[in-house]
C-alpha cells in the first residue's frame, strides 16, 4: 500500500520531488526554518510575567508582514517537522530499514522524538496566553505524579502572585538549549551513514516553503488571550501535533499516561532486536590475497562498514580493506565495486577481493553461465534484479534468465560484458528499487553511474557501443506490470535490431 501510494506521488511530482523519498532531509530542512524564524522572534521577545505576552503580540500585530509571518512560519515549520519525523519513522519500519546494522540510526532517533515534542510545547509556553496556561498546568500536574520533586510543580501556577519572572527565563533558556541538543543528536543519528542526504531537492524545498508562506498569510498564528491564573482557561484551540497528550490527561490518570508514553518509547526502542522470521545474510568478507587496497569498496559502502588499514600480510600493497561487522548490512555493493570481481578471470573458483559468502562471485558467474546456456529462441535476455524490489523470478521464461542480488549495485559491469560477448545473450536487462528510493540507499545511483561510465568500475568501450542491448528500468514490488511491459518492449526492440542486422549482412 505504501509503495502504491508513493507511485501515485511519483506520477504527480516525479521521483526527484516525491516528498516521501526525502522525509529525513525535510526534517533537517524544517529544523533550519524553525531555527531561523525563531532567531528573528527571539530578538523581540521579552521574558517576564507581564512582558512575554506583550512582546509576542507586538511582534505579531505591529509587523504583520514580517514578524507575524515569521511567527506563523515558526509554528507551521514546527508542525511540519513533527509530521515528517513520524512519517520517516513509520516508513522505515514498514520497509524494514531498522534491523541489523541499521539499529544505530533507529535507536538514536528515539530520543529525538521526545526532544522535539518538548521543544514544541516549551515554545507555546513562551507566548503565555491561555493555551500556554492550560498546557503548563497540565504538564506540571503530570510531572507531579513522579516521586522526584519535593514540592508539587503545579503549585507555582496557582496564582499570579506565586508565578515569577524566573519561570520565563527558564523556559526561554530551555527553548534555546533543547534545539542545540537536537542538532547534536541529528549529527549522531547520521554519523554511521555515508553520503547522508540532509537537504531536499531545491524544487521540493522551495515548494514546501511557499506552501508554508501561503498558509501563514491565510491562517496566521495568533495568541488566545493573556493567561489569567485566577481563571481556568475554557474553549481554547490546541495544536494537536504537539499537545495531543494533554486532553488525554483530562480523561486518564497521570500514571496511566506515563505508562502509555514509557511503554511506547520502550517498544519503539527495542524493535530492532525483536525476533524475526527473516534470516540475516552473512556480512562481507575480505580476501587479502585478492585485495590491493584500492579503496573502491570504501568509497561505495553506504554505511561506512568498510575501512582500510595498513597491510598485515607480505604483499607489497600499502593498505587492505577491513569490514566492520556491526555496520555491514550485507548489501554486496562493495563486491560490485571490487576490480577483482571480474568474471573474465580464468580460474574456475576464483575469489574476489571482497565477497558476499552467501553469493560469491565465482558462484554468480557459474549460475549466470548455466542459466544463459538454457535460453532458447530469439531475443535471449538475462535480467539482473534486487531482492528488495520487484520479484524478477516471475519473469523467468524460455528466453529469459533471471538473477536476483541483495542489491543491484552488487553487479560488476564486467558481468554485463561477459553475458553479452562471451555467452551470446542478446540483451541485459537491469532493474532494482525505484529511482531515489534504493533500499540500500546508494545502490541505484552507483549502478547508473557505473553504466554511464561516471564511476569505477565502468562499462568498457566495446560494451558502450552496444548500449541498445542494455536496458535499465527501476521498479518496486508494486510496479511489476510496468516492469513486465518494459521487458517485453526491450525484447521486441532486440528482435527488430537482429532483423535489421540480418538484412545488412545480406
Amino acid at each position: 500500500m505504501l509503495l502504491r501510494f508513493e507511485g501515485i506521488l511519483n506520477k504527480a511530482f516525479g521521483n526527484d520531488l516525491n516528498p516521501f523519498y526525502y522525509l529525513g532531509a525535510l526534517g533537517f530542512y524544517f529544523f533550519w526554518v524553525v531555527a531561523v524564524s525563531g532567531a528573528y522572534i527571539y530578538i523581540f521577545y521579552d521574558t517576564g510575567v507581564e512582558d512575554a505576552f506583550k512582546s509576542v503580540e507586538s511582534l505579531t500585530l505591529e509587523q504583520p508582514y514580517l514578524g507575524g509571518i515569521m511567527r506563523s512560519l515558526h509554528r507551521y515549520a514546527s508542525d511540519a517537522l513533527l509530521v515528517v519525523m513520524l512519517l520517516h519513522l513509520l516508513r522505515e519500519y514498514i520497509l524494514g530499514r531498522y534491523r541489523g546494522a541499521r539499529w544505530f540510526a533507529w535507536f538514536t532517533g528515539v530520543p529525538l522524538i521526545w526532544l522535539i515534542f518538548a521543544a514544541g510545547v516549551n515554545g507555546y509556553w513562551m507566548v503565555w496566553d491561555k493555551l500556554a496556561q492550560y498546557s503548563t498546568v497540565a504538564a506540571m500536574e503530570w510531572f507531579d505524579w513522579l516521586p522526584i520533586f519535593s514540592e508539587p510543580l503545579s503549585q507555582s501556577f496557582v496564582s499570579r502572585e506565586v508565578l515569577n519572572d524566573r519561570f520565563f527565563s527558564l523556559i526561554s533558556f530551555s527553548h534555546v538549549t533543547i534545539p542545540l541538543i537536537i542538532l547534536f543528536l541529528l549529527w549522531v543519528h547520521i554519523m554511521r551513514i555515508s553520503y547522508p542526504v540532509v537537504n531536499p531537492r531545491r524544487g521540493l524545498a522551495l515548494g514546501v516553503l511557499l506552501a508554508m508562506l501561503v498558509l501563514s498569510l491565510l491562517k496566521p498564528a495568533l495568541s488566545q488571550g493573556l493567561a489569567d491564573m485566577g481563571v481556568e482557561p475554557r474553549d481554547i484551540g490546541i495544536d494537536w501535533f504537539y499537545m495531543f497528550i494533554f486532553p488525554l490527561l483530562d480523561r486518564w490518570s497521570a500514571g496511566q499516561v506515563w505508562a502509555l508514553t514509557v511503554g511506547i518509547t520502550l517498544l519503539i526502542s527495542i524493535l530492532p532486536w525483536l525476533p524475526t522470521r527473516n534470516k540475516q545474510i552473512p556480512i562481507a568478507e575480505v580476501s587479502l590475497k585478492n585485495c590491493n587496497g584500492c579503496r573502491r569498496c570504501v568509497a561505495d559502502c553506504p554505511y561506512e562498514a568498510v575501512v582500510t588499514q595498513p597491510r598485515t600480510d607480505s604483499l607489497h600493497f600499502q593498505e587492505e580493506a577491513v569490514v566492520i561487522p556491526d555496520r555491514c548490512v550485507s548489501c554486496g555493493i562493495c563486491a560490485g565495486a571490487c576490480p577483482s570481481s571480474t568474471p573474465f578471470r580464468s580460474d574456475a573458483g576464483y575469489v574476489s577481493g571482497i565477497e558476499m559468502p552467501s553469493m560469491p562471485m565465482a558462484g554468480l558467474r557459474a549460475a549466470m553461465t548455466a542459466d544463459l546456456a538454457k535460453l532458447k529462441g530469439g531475443a535471449r535476455v538475462i535480467v539482473f534484479g534486487c531482492d528488495n524490489a520487484a520479484d524478477i523470478e516471475k519473469l523467468r521464461g524460455e528466453g529469459i534468465a533471471v538473477m536476483s542480488l541483495p542489491c543491484t549495485a552488487m553487479l560488476p559491469p564486467s558481468f554485463i560484458e561477459y553475458a553479452l560477448h562471451e555467452h551470446q545473450a542478446d540483451g541485459v536487462f537491469i532493474t532494482g528499487c525505484r529511482e531515489n528510493d534504493c533500499y540500500h540507499r546508494m545502490g541505484g545511483m552507483w549502478t547508473t553511474q557505473r553504466l554511464t561510465r561516471e564511476r569505477e568500475p565502468r562499462l568498457r568501450g566495446r560494451v558502450e557501443r552496444d548500449r541498445q542491448r542494455i536496458r535499465l528500468f527501476w521498479a518496486s514490488s508494486a510496479d511489476f506490470k510496468e516492469l513486465s511491459k518494459e521487458l517485453e518492449s526491450f525484447r521486441i526492440g532486440l528482435r527488430g535490431s537482429a532483423s535489421t542486422q540480418v538484412e545488412v549482412n545480406d
